[in-house]
């Protein structure tokens, strides 16, 4: 999974990106402190191998990962050259999804870089070039397609198609609220469209706070309403708190989040939201060699599963043997999951759940 944090610039990306991967990117109080994306890969936080690992004393404990591009401060007219320009928009079609932070708190000490703090119109900005950028992609393939649908009928179901999309980006909306069909969006699905991206809002929000929804924060509530309409995710995270945590050991960090009052920290959230938000959950493997989480998207049946271990898992899939995570936590052991008939076998068919530890049959 590739997330790209994206924003205006001086909102908090590349602290959130220190905070998430402690690679030590750049951070600073002026526009464009960031020139090329930074990259971190980061393990997504999973307290399920935690326990496995104490059934299991495994010699290694592999979580599934997630990888993070912070890319530059966008700013108006970026589709058009402005500022450092398209180079940006197009480290963002490398990425599954978008994290768009969002800054909603005030401090006259940091600069912004429109002069004063409004959510809904940081985002409008930073969405018009998405869409700016999308409209010169479906402008091209317009043309090409109406000269083919003039003898093609597959051509003519694919230009109505583009029509309503290219009216949709037209109007300054993202192509994610097209009102498209499924088979639609199937005709369309080659286009590497910017503002088709699912996107999760970061609000970065002030110290005081963090660790629950800022329900009193008017900037929080204005973006907050706005993901709403869109069908966007959205996370109240103050990035700088963040980045602060995780430069702790995990018994100082423990104490940090206690007395903060913090559950859990805005970071594990953030990528949990994401993992949701991209329709992926996670199959376990364990055994004495390793404990591993492996990602997989909602709906995937087990062979598909299977060859994301290896191929020739996928090719000579038998079966899959499996127990839920939680059936084997409250057993205490595979051999009491399977007297009490817990542990079952699925074939081909098997549509795989989170958490299914699982152990694949397989004979090439």
């Amino acid at each position: 999974m590739k997330l790209g944090i994206v924003g205006l610039p001086n909102v908090g990306k590349s602290t959130l990106f220190n905070a998430l991967t402690g690679a030590g990117a750049e951070s600073a109080n002026y526009p464009f402190c960031t020139i090329e994306p930074n990259v971190g890969v980061v393990p997504v936080p999973d307290r399920r191998l935690l326990k496995l690992a104490e059934m299991y004393a495994p010699e290694k404990v592999t979580p599934a990962t997630v990888e993070f591009f912070d890319i530059a401060g966008l700013v108006k007219g970026a589709s058009e050259g402005e500022g450092l320009g398209n180079r940006f928009l197009s480290h963002i079609r490398e990425c599954d999804a978008i994290l768009h932070v969002v800054r909603c708190f005030e401090d006259p000490n940091i600069i912004h870089v429109d002069g004063s703090v409004d959510p809904v119109r940081d985002v409008e900005t930073i969405r018009l070039e998405l869409v700016m950028s999308d409209l010169e992609i479906t402008g091209r393939r317009l043309e090409k397609t109406a000269k083919l649908a003039r003898s093609d009928k597959g051509a003519a179901a694919e230009l109505a198609a583009l029509e309503k999309l290219n009216a949709t980006l037209d109007s300054g909306r993202p192509a994610s609220l097209a009102d498209l069909s499924d088979d639609e969006r199937k005709l369309l699905a080659d286009m590497p469209l910017l503002s088709a991206k699912p996107v999760i809002y970061v609000a970065n929000v002030g110290e005081d706070e963090a660790g629950a929804e800022p329900v009193s924060n008017p900037h929080y509530a204005a973006l907050k309403a706005l993901a709403g309409g869109e069908g966007s995710g959205i996370i109240p995270v103050c990035c700088g708190l963040e980045a602060e945590i995780a430069e702790l050991e995990p018994a100082e960090k423990a104490e940090f989040l206690s007395d903060l009052g913090i559950e859990e920290p805005g970071l594990d959230r953030l990528i949990s939201a994401s993992y949701s938000l991209l329709g992926l959950i996670s199959f376990l493997t364990a055994g004495p060699k390793e404990v591993r989480a492996w990602t997989i998207t909602r709906g995937t049946k087990a062979p598909a599963a299977a060859g994301k271990i290896h191929s020739d898992f996928e090719r000579g899939f038998i079966r899959a043997e499996i127990v839920s995570y939680d059936d084997l936590i409250s057993c205490g052991s595979i051999n009491a999951a399977k007297e009490a008939g817990l542990y079952r076998s699925e074939g081909k068919d098997y549509v795989m759940k989170d958490g299914d530890v699982t152990l694949f049959r397989f004979n090439v």
